[in-house]
C-alpha cells in the first residue's frame, strides 16, 4: 500500500520518466493529410475520423481546449487548406492548467443538475462553440473527444477531435486501415444484430464482473437510435439505448478499477438487478460519490426507464482498434486520462444512465433533476451472445475481439502487411494477477500505484 506521500513521490518519478515521451514529429502533417483524404463517418470518433467533406472553399472551424498539443489542430488545419482547399479556423478553449485527475473528476465532468448549455460537460465539446459555428455559417466544426453533438441539425458536418496528445495522435491507431477497421467492426457486430434478437448476453471478467441480460426484439424494431443494423463504429453498442423497455432484466455484478475521466480506484463493483443498479460495493471516494447519486435518485421517475432510478444499464460499448494504446502520463488531464483506452479492441466501458444530449437529459435539466451517466471499464472482458436458437456466438474471449481471427479479416489483412503484426493488440493492460505477476487483492485496494509506474 502507499499513502499519499509516497503516491505523490511516485507520481512525480513517473512524470519525470513517463509523461509523454516524445514522439518524431516529422510526420504530424502526414497523418493530417490522411484524415483529410479519407471518408469519414459522421460521429465516430471512436471509429473513423474523416474531414474529406471539407471541399475547397469550405470555412472549417476547429475547437479545442489549452490543454491539446496545439500542433494536431494545426497540423490539420494545414492539411485541410493545402490538400482540400479549405479556410480553417482555430479556437483554443482555455481549461486553466493541467493537474493529476481526482478521484471525483468522473462525476464532476458528466453528472449535471442543470443543463449542460449553461454548465457544459468538458470532453463532449461547449455549446457556444457550437452557438458560434452556427451563427458565423461554418461548413464544418471539429471539435470534441466525445459524447452527443447537439449541433447536428444545425451545422451541416460535425466532427470530433480525439487526439490530446502527439503520442495519440502519430500513431499506428490514426492511420489503421479503413477498409480493414470496417470489416472488423461488422464482423463483431454480426453476432449482435444479425443473431441477436431474443437472444441473450452472458459478461464476465475476471476483475470480478458477471452479468446477463436479454436482448429483447422490440430494440431491433426501432428507428433511430445507434442500436441499428450499420455499426456505431468503434463502440459497438451491446446493449441498446434507452428507452428501456419495461422488461429489461440485466442482473449480476459490474466490477473494475479504471473509469473515463479519474484516478484508477479501488475495486468496485455494481450489483444489479432486472436492468437498475440496486447498490455499491467498495470504489473507495468514487464509491461513495456514487452511492450518494444512487441515493438521491433511487426514487426519481424518468421518462425513458420503466421504473424508478437514474443508473439503469445501457451501454456496454466494445473498442475495436487493435493499435489504441493506454496513454503514457495518465496521471494528468492533458494525457486524456483513461478514456483513451476504451477504444482499444476488446475493451468494454459500461454506463449506466441518461445518454448524451438527448432529450431525456434536457426533461431532466428543466426540473433541475439529476442525470448523466458513469463508467466502468472492463480490460479482459468475455462476452458471449447465446442466440434464441441456443448457438453459442463468443464476441470477446479475455479481452481479445474474435473478429480480430475471422479468416475474412485475416485475409484482408494480407493486403496492407503481415496479418499476425497488424491485428496484434499493441496494449495489453497490466494487471497482477491477471496479466502480470503479482497478487490482483493486493492491486485491487490501491490499483493507483500500478496504474501509473506502468504508463
Amino acid at each position: 500500500m502507499c499513502d499519499s506521500e509516497s503516491e505523490k513521490s511516485l507520481a512525480e518519478d513517473v512524470d519525470r520518466s513517463h509523461h509523454l515521451p516524445k514522439v518524431d514529429m516529422t510526420g504530424l502533417d502526414d497523418y493530417a493529410r490522411y484524415l483529410v483524404s479519407e471518408d469519414g463517418i459522421r460521429r465516430t470518433a471512436i471509429g473513423f475520423i474523416g474531414y474529406n467533406a471539407a471541399q475547397s472553399g469550405s470555412r472549417v472551424l476547429i475547437a479545442v481546449d489549452s490543454q491539446y498539443d496545439l500542433r494536431i489542430p494545426e497540423a490539420i488545419a494545414r492539411a485541410l487548406r493545402d490538400v482540400n482547399g479549405a479556410k480553417a479556423d482555430i479556437i483554443v478553449v482555455d481549461v486553466g492548467s493541467d493537474r493529476e485527475f481526482g478521484d471525483l473528476d468522473e462525476i464532476e465532468v458528466i453528472m449535471r443538475r442543470k443543463s449542460y448549455r449553461l454548465q457544459p460537460r468538458r470532453y463532449e465539446g461547449v455549446f457556444w462553440v457550437e452557438d458560434l459555428a452556427v451563427a458565423n455559417g461554418y461548413d464544418m466544426l471539429i471539435h470534441g473527444r466525445g459524447g452527443g453533438h447537439a449541433a447536428d441539425k444545425r451545422v451541416q458536418s460535425y466532427e470530433f477531435i480525439p487526439w490530446q496528445t502527439e503520442e495519440q495522435f502519430a500513431a499506428p491507431s490514426t492511420t489503421f486501415p479503413r477498409e480493414l477497421h470496417a470489416l472488423i467492426n461488422r464482423k463483431a457486430w454480426e453476432p449482435i444484430w444479425n443473431h441477436g434478437p431474443g437472444g441473450s448476453v452472458h459478461l464476465t471478467d475476471p476483475e470480478g464482473t458477471d452479468i446477463s441480460y436479454t436482448l429483447w426484439p422490440d430494440y431491433y424494431e426501432r428507428k433511430g437510435t445507434p442500436f441499428k443494423e450499420a455499426p456505431n463504429w468503434g463502440h459497438l453498442m451491446a446493449h441498446p439505448l434507452p428507452p428501456i423497455v419495461n422488461q429489461a432484466d440485466a442482473t449480476g455484478v459490474f466490477a473494475g478499477t479504471t473509469n473515463h475521466f479519474g484516478r484508477p480506484y479501488p475495486n468496485m463493483k455494481l450489483n444489479m438487478n432486472d436492468g437498475c443498479l440496486e447498490s455499491i460495493n467498495g470504489g473507495g471516494a468514487y464509491g461513495d460519490a456514487w452511492n450518494d447519486l444512487l441515493a438521491e435518485s433511487r426514487h426519481s421517475q424518468y421518462p425513458c426507464f420503466p421504473r424508478e432510478g437514474l443508473f439503469w444499464l445501457w451501454e456496454v460499448a466494445i473498442g475495436t482498434n487493435p493499435k489504441v494504446k493506454r496513454p503514457h502520463g495518465i496521471h494528468l488531464q492533458s494525457s486524456g486520462g483513461s478514456e483513451w483506452e476504451r477504444r482499444r479492441s476488446g475493451v468494454i466501458h459500461i454506463g449506466l444512465g441518461t445518454s448524451w444530449r438527448s432529450e431525456y437529459e434536457d426533461w431532466a435539466s428543466e426540473r433541475s433533476m439529476l442525470y448523466g451517466h458513469l463508467h466502468v471499464h472492463l480490460l479482459f472482458p468475455t462476452l458471449d451472445v447465446t442466440t434464441k436458437s441456443g448457438e453459442l456466438l463468443q464476441v470477446i474471449e479475455n479481452g481479445r475481439l474474435t473478429a480480430l481471427d475471422d479468416p475474412e479479416v485475416r485475409e484482408l489483412a494480407g493486403k496492407f502487411g503481415d496479418p499476425d503484426l497488424l491485428l496484434k493488440e499493441d496494449w495489453i493492460p497490466e494487471i497482477p494477477g491477471i496479466s502480470a505477476e503479482g497478487s490482483y487483492d493486493e492491486y485491487a485496494v490501491n490499483p493507483v500505484p500500478w496504474v501509473y509506474k506502468t504508463n
